[in-house]
């Protein structure tokens, strides 16, 4: 399983190297399935080892002069501020045993992956019928942006996932970017989000390993070198459908493994 796992961590840097999001989403499913990591601590790990490629990745988009800044931080600054609120406040709130009847229990680690699995559908939907629209190049609505940070941190504090899946036509219906600097600004979002949640769970006094966690985020370097590599070649909106099938089945698959786990 761990070799599986390890090719997956792969086209996790591929996906976000190509169309700047949605390999995120694959992080905590191939944690806990693949090498048994509990879902809240794997949601930690993900931040880390998305955060981490994310930057690489965003580096390069740079140098291709594909990065916004300014837009960059203004998105960042509303859904930081959400993501830590939830991460320090509204996780630890939560209790491990949400629902109970019978044999039938729905614990908070079940609710983590149920709650992604409808994650991973929705976003399924959006990459394989994606919507056309009028970009206005022109003007930032930054009060929208704004908001949908507020959203983005949110998922990125509960469940360990960049957003980029939200975060990208946000920026290209409301800041007006092109798909291309949508990539490269959105991965310079994943990372500020992304580790400024996992320094915060450091402080909060979760232990990780290190040494695990530098093997898998070594292997997603490499895929966000090809799926860098790839964006140059290929236009990422064509392989958004085909990505959305492959995120469609796996939410799909852990619903099911999540719910027939309390007839096991």
């Amino acid at each position: 399983m761990d070799i599986i796992g390890y090719f997956l961590a792969i086209l996790v840097g591929i996906t976000l190297g190509l169309i700047g999001g949605g390999g995120s989403i694959l992080t905590v499913p191939i944690l806990v399935y693949f090498f048994k990591i509990n879902p809240e601590i794997a949601t930690s790990y993900s931040l880390f080892i998305v955060g981490m490629t994310a930057l690489f990745g965003s580096y390069r988009h740079y140098e291709m002069g594909n990065l916004n800044l300014k837009i960059a931080l203004t998105f960042a600054l509303s859904s930081v501020t959400s993501l830590l609120l939830v991460r320090n406040l509204l996780l630890p709130l939560v209790p491990k045993v949400i629902f109970s009847y019978g044999d039938f229990i729905i614990t908070k680690q079940n609710l983590i992956m149920l709650i992604f699995s409808v994650l991973m559908i929705m976003a399924s939907f959006s990459m394989i019928r994606p919507k056309e629209a009028t970009v206005n190049q022109d003007s930032i609505n930054y009060l929208k942006l704004f908001n949908i940070g507020i959203l983005v941190g949110f998922v990125t504090g509960f469940l360990g996932a960049g957003g980029g899946f939200l975060i990208i036509p946000a920026l290209i219906y409301f800041a007006g970017l092109s798909m291309k600097k949508a990539v490269g600004t959105s991965l310079f979002i994943i990372f500020i989000n992304s580790m400024i949640g996992f320094v915060g769970d450091i402080i909060a006094g979760y232990t990780f390993d290190y040494t695990f966690l530098a093997i898998i985020t070594s292997i997603a370097f490499v895929g966000m070198i090809i799926g860098t590599y790839l964006s140059k070649q290929i236009n990422g909106n064509n392989l958004k459908p085909i990505f959305g099938w492959f995120i469609l089945i796996m939410g799909i698959y852990i619903i099911i493994k999540e719910i027939s786990s309390q007839f096991s």
